[in-house]
């Protein structure tokens, strides 16, 4: 049929006016705006109904306005799990005598729906009619093609249904999208049981439409469906759902057989039970299909860029192609060229925005105007621009008006006639977009930060009457001989709005200017092999208070250095300060590195993000001995492992201010990071190892030879099967064998416990109290006395110990002597984290980051995989000596009977002047609700509220909401509380 197909082809392109009373097009979307928009605009070009089912909870207003072909519908009692109810909705919506659905990031081919209508009206014995899809991706400037069909039988035009539904089943090319006959989606949509899963109703509605009447694939390019990337959020696994052998994914499929078998449909002469048989032969042959990728699959096959505003996009092809597909032609590559326009003009996936972001965020530095700015300046950048990006519109219309500035109009012209292009499908430029990125939302928090006019004559009136305050040496390290890098350092900080500084570039190339240490700015030239006793050199003979070591192309902040002068203005006890940072990863996307107070064992797990950029007074890094040259590759982390060994943790302080906008460091395996660790370690007295179960970030073990009795109180409500599973895990898994066990005999599970206890090999480690104490402190009080332990463990009686070594990597913590409690990582049995450590202030409460991210994420600064410090953990499994948990009074039964006593403890030992430190190495199983306790939590927030205006394991600069650890809002500077 296919050579008559080709020959008739030309009878089939009837008058596309005719789909106007024909077809209807239903757009399915659900909270995306961008993708609904572009939708709209690629299809109300076809001469058809166009009916919009939008389930978002808001509508997207004026979406319809001026189309009188298009229908809105808003929707939004169908959520976003109840797809079949929204399809359906849509099919009974539909009045034409054909329709088809049409996702709102694919682009259905106009004549394609045109020639698909045009075979139905010519062959009314048949059902459904499509083509051949192809997948894309779109990126930055580019957009990836992917063969997705293969080519089939094409024709299913037996008289006897089972004949076409098996055939189409063993060969099976999705045909959902295709343009169907109206009534039969009705009457589908009318018989589908309730609650049918997405995969099933697509398994059923090819099994339906076959079974019902004829269907025809044509050999034309029919769709360009985006590739799925990621993980389906709807969890549609058809392959799965027609496969799995356990026993309801195969109770599953006898029930949807037997359905399918009690539909009339064009299946003749088989009973009931036989129909029920050809259906799950079906399936089987559907699943063979699938596995062997008879006529599907995923390989790229080209890719196209568009690069220049004068020509097409430019194709690579890759080296295998399927020249039998019917997409090689110039008249469908001329199509393709229509949807990568609007893809790029309009702008919407997921991952194309991810990639975008970098681009508009080079494209925003490049626009940023500059002191020493001329009109030629300002024009070159702008064509740096251009060149990021061709569909960025406030570029184009700002280099528009560059051009005409200089006189250049006949340029001008041409760049003008592509902004039109661009206006002609959408006018709304991507400033929006990029300012909902983090990239976008970053730059705004910086520029709230900035001191108006008012503020900075006051600021420079305080200054007149009071000095300038330090003075900061700025230490340019320059040993790639980067002249364009070093002139973006120095124009950030000519634009910035502090002077108090004197520059020193330490380059191997040839200096700029001759200068002296009495200059603002002064060239050194170095070597590899000596810069470093330059750096030592020049410290010592600088008048300068503060030192900060950076990169030429660093960017220092507008308000950095302002602000730390103040704030250092008056602290005289500080050694060295933390500061935070901006950092530009390799494609120019910004993300934001707030640190914590200063975190110790956070220190030793990532120095590549803790350890750079810290001011160093100047007095401070002379008397250390300067920076060493043995551990060039990690200078500032060697020394300021020398600060903690000269004299402890006093006075290295942590100012809440981004200074430097920087790149990204790489996390990778650095020698000089973990030499100088082991040197550290070494002089502190350990005999260590390090590993690194990630590169750049490093797991302690301290090699304790110390074996102390370990005392586990097993605390808090839970039914006997919880405290089963809870004892269990405890008796079978725990590999260190020097603990005890103390858990309460509550009445309604003691006889229960008994009986267990006594069929348990390691029963004699298990002490049953008395439960009459009148709340859980209370227990743990008592139970703290009984103990015999050297340490304490707190441990919630529903929760599960995971691994056999727990018990070592809480002592591999605790056993630290300035160490006071050790917690654990939480997570539920879904694999999402419940519990990560405790933030005071998260919520309006005490808070836990991280909560619901999957178990083996790295977090913000890979804080879900690496040791560090909180102010508080949770007593779900906690340890403790047991000296200082006497010493402290135990747990208050008082004001904390309710809860939140485990982080009264917490910032009593903290306050004492040890560490509460976290481990990943310990993993629970545990829900970690936190617990309903207003009377409890107000008292907490009276007894420490200076812990609760601002958690040092936290950052003033970070949101108390949602999941913890991402950008808090924009607000100024209060400058004016700095001058008082």
């Amino acid at each position: 049929m296919q050579d008559k197909y080709v020959s008739e082809q030309a009878r089939f392109l009837r008058d596309a006016e005719s789909l106007g009373d024909l077809l209807t097009v239903v757009i399915v979307t659900h909270n995306r705006p961008a993708f609904l928009r572009r939708a709209v605009t690629y299809y109300s070009a076809l001469p058809c109904k166009l009916l919009i089912m939008d389930s978002s909870p808001e509508p997207c207003i004026g979406i319809a306005e001026g189309r009188d072909r298009v229908e809105y519908l808003h929707v939004p009692q169908y959520d976003y799990w109840k797809m079949q109810d929204k399809f359906a909705h849509g099919v009974m919506s539909v009045k034409t005598p054909y329709m088809t659905f049409a996702p709102d990031d694919d682009f259905l081919v106009h004549d394609a729906l045109n020639q698909s209508v045009a075979f139905l009206e010519d062959h009314p014995d048949y059902g459904m009619c499509h083509g051949y899809c192809l997948m894309y991706l779109t990126v930055e400037n580019n957009v990836l093609y992917y063969r997705r069909d293969k080519k089939v039988r094409e024709d299913f035009a037996e008289e006897r249904g089972q004949d076409r539904t098996l055939g189409y089943m063993g060969q099976y090319v999705p045909p959902f999208y295709a343009v169907h006959r109206t009534p039969l989606m009705q009457d589908w949509y009318s018989a589908m049981p309730p609650g049918t899963s997405f995969q099933w109703q697509e398994i059923g509605h090819v099994y339906y439409m076959l079974a019902r009447a004829k269907a025809r694939i044509l050999p034309i390019p029919y769709v360009v469906r985006e590739l799925n990337y990621g993980e389906s959020e709807h969890g549609t696994e058809v392959y799965h759902a027609l496969s799995y052998t356990d026993a309801k994914s195969t109770a599953e499929r006898e029930a949807f057989a037997d359905f399918l078998a009690t539909l009339p449909t064009g299946i003749e002469g088989l009973d009931q039970a036989q129909t029920k048989a050809l259906a799950l032969e079906c399936f089987e042959a559907m699943v063979d299909s699938l596995r062997s990728g008879r006529a599907l699959t995923v390989e790229m096959i080209f890719d196209s860029t568009w690069n220049s505003i004068d020509e097409p996009p430019q194709r690579r092809f890759g080296p295998k192609q399927y020249v039998e597909m019917p997409f090689y032609n110039q008249v469908f590559f001329d199509k393709l060229t229509q949807f990568e326009f609007l893809l790029h003009a309009m702008p919407a996936g997921r991952l194309q925005m991810q990639r975008l972001e970098a681009v508009w965020a080079r494209q925003e530095a490049l626009m940023r105007p500059h002191n020493n700015d001329t009109p030629e300046s300002v024009l070159d950048r702008l064509w740096q621009a251009h060149d990021c990006n061709l569909f960025n519109r406030r570029v184009i219309r700002a280099l528009v008006r560059q051009l005409e500035l200089i006189g250049e109009h006949a340029e001008a012209q041409r760049i003008n006639a592509w902004s039109e292009r661009l206006d002609s499908v959408s006018t709304t430029d991507n400033r929006a977009m990029f300012d909902a990125t983090l990239s976008g939302r970053l730059l705004h928090w910086l520029d709230a930060r900035e001191p108006n006019a008012d503020e900075r004559q006051a600021i420079a009136e305080y200054q007149a009457q009071q000095g300038v305050g330090p003075v900061f040496g700025l230490m340019l390290l320059d040993l790639a001989d980067e002249v364009e890098k070093l002139q973006v350092t120095l124009d950030s900080l000519l634009e910035g709005h502090s002077k108090a500084f004197r520059i020193v570039v330490f380059t191997t190339g040839e200096p700029q200017a001759a200068t002296t240490l009495q200059n603002t700015l002064h060239f050194i030239r170095v070597t590899e092999d000596n810069y470093v006793d330059k750096l030592n050199q020049f410290t010592r003979q600088s008048s300068c208070d503060w030192m900060l070591l950076a990169q030429v192309g660093d960017e220092f902040t507008a308000s950095g250095l302002l602000k730390a002068g103040l704030e250092l203005r008056h602290a005289e006890g500080c050694r060295a300060v933390c500061i935070d940072e901006i950092q530009r990863d390799a494609k120019g996307a910004l993300t934001d590195v707030f640190r914590p107070g200063f975190n110790p064992d956070l220190l030793l797990s990532v120095p590549a993000l803790m350890a750079r950029h810290w001011l160093i007074r100047r007095d401070v890094l002379v008397e250390a001995g300067g920076y060493s040259a043995d551990y060039r590759n990690a200078l500032e982390f060697d020394l300021l492992l020398r600060l903690i060994e000269q004299d402890g943790l006093a006075g290295l302080a942590h100012l809440d201010e981004p200074l430097l906008i920087c790149a990204t460091p790489e996390l990778v395996e650095n020698a000089h990071e973990r030499a100088t660790l082991l040197r550290h370690l070494g002089v502190r007295g350990y005999k260590a190892q390090v590993n690194s179960q990630e590169p750049g970030t490093y797991m302690i073990d301290y090699r304790h030879t110390e074996r102390p009795l370990v005392s586990i109180i097993v605390h808090g409500a839970a039914d006997f099967d919880e405290l089963e599973r809870c004892l269990s895990a405890l008796l079978l898994r725990t590999r260190y064998l020097k603990y005890e066990v103390l858990v309460a005999d509550h009445p309604s599970r003691a006889e229960a416990l008994s009986n267990w206890l006594q069929g348990q090999p390691q029963a004699s480690k298990v002490s049953v109290l008395q439960s009459d104490w009148p709340s859980p402190p209370a227990f743990c009080n008592a139970a703290a006395r009984q103990a015999r332990g050297e340490y304490l463990v707190l441990l919630a009686a529903d929760s599960e110990v995971v691994n056999p070594n727990w018990i070592e990597s809480l002592l591999n913590q605790a056993l630290r002597p300035e160490v006071g409690v050790v917690g654990a990582k939480f997570y539920s049995r879904d694999r999402k984290i419940s519990q990560a450590g405790l933030v005071l202030g998260l919520n309006e409460g005490v808070g836990s980051p991280f909560v619901g991210e999957k178990k083996d994420a790295h977090g913000y600064m890979q804080r879900l995989v690496v040791e560090q410090n909180y102010s508080a953990v949770s007593a779900a499994c906690l340890m403790v000596r047991k000296a200082l948990f006497d010493a402290v009074g135990g747990l208050d039964e008082g004001d904390f009977a309710e809860g939140f006593s485990e982080v009264d403890l917490c910032l009593s030992i903290g306050q004492g002047g040890y560490l509460v430190s976290w481990t990943p190495q310990v993993q629970v199983l545990h829900p970690g609700v936190l617990p309903e306790a207003p009377a409890a939590l107000q008292a907490l927030r009276e007894k420490w509220a200076a812990n609760f205006q601002v958690d040092p394991a936290y950052n003033s600069n970070l949101a108390l909401r949602g999941k913890g650890f991402t950008l808090g809002e924009a607000y100024p500077v209060d400058w004016a509380q700095l001058l008082a």
